[in-house]
């Protein structure tokens, strides 16, 4: 798959309802468009190798229970503790290669594999920390893919949302701690981090690609095409920065706001 092509196939993604985002092939297609020259067939054969564990394992375990133990324990799905701002931990064909990698983009492989096999999961926009949520017949589970699907007591959830700086009356709602995310908001929140690891590395083209990808995933959006700007901004692309930026004009349909107060600044710089 080339770069066009990858966006062309983030663009039809873009296009789909909400409820038939394809999850699992945008985020692949999200990292063949960071890197083309590669072959997304093991991250699909890891997939059905860990959708064939699981559902072994489902005929006498509890949901929550074979996911932990197909994923984290037979496959060896794991946090990266050691390179933990590496950024192949947020690029879902190398995780599925090195078996390490973001809570988040660990969470992907958990999904996929999940939902394949039959079971009700969903993920869990939790700040600070991607997680799982797993329907059982006593009711829904937080896992932790970081910690190779190991359950998150209701007690511990409380601790990480007031640590996280949620006010105490939110931390005692589980509620509204485990509310499930929706799949493209899954995706974009890993864009949105490859963003920002990159533009703190000065990586800005790096950057760019990520805020573009958003931009695809989410065509209504306008922020994505801000932070595009920001970027070409950074590299000195002047022109290619006030194009994102009356991109971002344009859809959100404001005569002034953050985009025309960009694109002034922008303007000055080219004068």
């Amino acid at each position: 798959m080339t770069r066009r092509q990858a966006e062309d196939a983030l663009a039809a993604a873009g296009r789909a309802p909400d409820g038939r985002f394809p999850l699992y092939e945008a985020a692949l297609s999200c990292a063949l468009h960071e890197d083309s020259a590669r072959d997304a067939d093991a991250a699909r054969r890891l997939v059905d190798e860990a959708q064939e564990r699981l559902r072994r394992r489902l005929v006498g375990e509890r949901p929550d229970d074979a996911l932990g133990e197909a994923l984290g324990g037979d496959l060896q799905l794991k946090g990266d503790l050691l390179t933990p701002h590496d950024p192949a931990n947020a690029d879902l064909i190398a995780v599925c290669d090195r078996r390490r990698g973001l809570s988040i983009a660990l969470g992907l492989i958990y999904l996929e594999a999940g939902r394949r096999a039959g079971l009700t999961l969903a993920g869990v926009d939790f700040p600070g920390h991607f997680l799982l949520r797993v329907e059982t017949g006593e009711g829904p589970v937080a896992l932790d893919p970081f910690s190779g699907g190991a359950v998150v007591m209701p007690s511990e959830l409380t601790r990480r949302a007031l640590s996280a700086g949620l006010m105490p009356g939110v931390g005692d709602r589980l509620d509204a701690l485990m509310a499930p995310a929706g799949d493209r908001q899954i995706v974009l929140r890993l864009q949105s981090l490859i963003f920002a690891r990159a533009m703190r590395a000065g990586d800005h083209e790096g950057a760019e690609r990520a805020a573009l990808r958003r931009g695809l995933i989410d065509p209504g959006d306008p922020c994505p095409w801000l932070d595009v700007a920001t970027a070409r901004e950074a590299q000195g692309r002047l022109t290619g920065a006030l194009e994102a930026l009356h991109q971002a004009k344009t859809l959100s349909g404001l005569a002034a706001g953050p985009a025309e107060w960009a694109s002034l600044r922008v303007r000055r710089r080219l004068n």
